[in-house]
């Protein structure tokens, strides 16, 4: 493993990748400070595992560039440095665990025997049994146990709890976490469920149709939001029972990200751009209502924290390195 350090563990510049169908994934640009624990979440289909498929140098990109503490994705000495684990956990079936890990113990020069044994004795994977005859939750133990074990500074680990019983799920948070402290470690992870992401992950990056939507630490991601309901202005119709419409000084002076109108009240989850006064009632969302609201609105212009924006400060020669 390297020494040397960097800020910043993921940056994507116009990343996209596309087939004879169409485009997977789309003018994908953000940043991922390193220290991180990341959700990378949207529906199926989304282009999470397009995106780690890049970034573990199984995918070619179509467009743009992918740097991994800052060296392109391409270079070697840049893969030494991130580990991933496939949502299929394609391992050796005929191999036992203890083959298994002795294959990542010869092919990674910095193998923490250890760490790796330490994952699968937690679940009580026996080291003789053969990988054919585990469960899909023994084969998880064992893929995790084989990045760990790699000790590498950026883990990519695609669906990491979907074939995981809850107990397992809360030892995974707990391991993912506590390696993360202790190593400084960067994890990015992906699901279709934020709720078993939510209270793992300091951080996100919300993709829906191959398109980035959010990206940012979420402490800084929901503050920019508030849920406003009130009376809504008077619609076209005149009867007693139509429904009004949102009053026109939301969309003159605050982003809207969403609104619904029943009969004569509106809510709305807006990005405030100015002062809401007195006529509205307002909250602060919680993270899955924004969440849920962006992926909703394909029209409404992403939102990239100032920390997670890489365009305002990449480096000429990438953004010239961009394939057309």
């Amino acid at each position: 493993m390297s020494g040397d350090s960097h800020p910043y563990a993921v940056e994507a510049l116009d990343l996209g990748k596309k087939y004879r169908r169409g485009w997977a994934l789309r003018e994908c640009s953000f940043r991922l400070p390193a220290g991180c624990v990341s959700a990378l979440v949207g529906p199926n289909g989304a282009g999470k595992s397009t995106f780690l498929g890049i970034a573990a140098r199984l995918l070619r990109p179509t467009t743009g560039s992918l740097r991994l503490f800052g060296m392109e994705v391409s270079d070697p000495a840049a893969l030494q440095r991130a580990a991933f684990v496939d949502q299929e956990r394609p391992l050796y079936k005929g191999f036992t665990v203890a083959e298994t890990l002795r294959l990542g113990r010869e092919l990674n020069p910095h193998w923490d025997q250890a760490a790796a044994e330490r994952i699968v004795e937690a679940g009580k994977v026996p080291f003789g049994a053969r990988i054919g005859t585990l469960s899909s939750g023994q084969r998880t133990r064992v893929a995790l146990s084989l990045a760990f074990g790699k000790r590498a500074e950026l883990l990519l680990l695609d669906e990491p709890m979907a074939d995981l019983d809850p107990l397992a799920r809360h030892e995974l948070s707990a391991l993912l976490l506590s390696e993360a402290a202790e190593h400084g470690l960067t994890v990015l992870m992906s699901s279709h469920l934020l709720s078993e992401l939510e209270e793992m992950c300091d951080h996100l990056v919300v993709l829906s149709g191959g398109r980035l939507r959010m990206a940012g630490y979420v402490d800084e991601l929901v503050p920019a939001h508030r849920l406003v309901t009130g009376l809504a202005d008077p619609g076209p119709g005149t009867g007693a029972n139509d429904n009004g419409v949102l009053p026109a000084v939301f969309t003159e002076r605050h982003a809207v990200v969403e609104s619904r109108v029943t009969g004569r009240q509106f809510t709305a989850l807006i990005r405030p751009g100015a002062e809401l006064g007195d006529s509205y009632e307002s909250v602060e969302p919680n993270l899955e209502e924004v969440l849920l609201a962006y992926l909703r609105s394909a029209d409404v212009p992403a939102l990239i924290t100032p920390g997670a924006d890489i365009t305002a400060t990449a480096p000429a020669s990438q953004k010239e390195g961009m394939a057309a």
